[in-house]
């Protein structure tokens, strides 16, 4: 299950449990309606409480980085574990946004909305 909140160009999405397929493209809907009118957005995603995902998210979720690779312009994943900060890395090299991985939410959001 997956909750999102959109405050102008930033979209935060928190799993909770499995994500699944459904949850995956409930986003990718939400990232396809933001860009469209405000452009690149920044994105916080919150896998904290995350218990697993699906196979067919993890392959969801790489061809949609191939076909968004200017769509977010920075990226924070909160989360506490290695494999996941490994995974987000790795997803790092399909875009061109600016991803950090972040075990505080705050710190995450102050980054999101400091200006470099």
């Amino acid at each position: 299950m997956i909750t999102t909140d959109h405050q102008g160009r930033l979209l935060s999405v928190t799993v909770f449990g499995e994500f699944t397929l459904a949850d995956f493209q409930e986003f990718e809907d939400l990232v396809r309606y933001r860009i469209q009118f405000d452009g690149p957005i920044n994105l916080l995603f919150d896998l904290r409480q995350m218990a697993d995902f699906t196979l067919d998210v993890a392959w969801e979720e790489l061809k949609f980085s191939r076909q968004h690779p200017h769509d977010f312009a920075r990226v924070a994943v909160l989360t506490e574990s290695q494999w996941v900060t490994w995974s987000a890395w790795l997803s790092q090299a399909f875009v061109d946004a600016d991803l950090r991985v972040f075990s505080d939410d705050d710190e995450a959001r102050v980054w999101l909305q400091s200006v470099e």
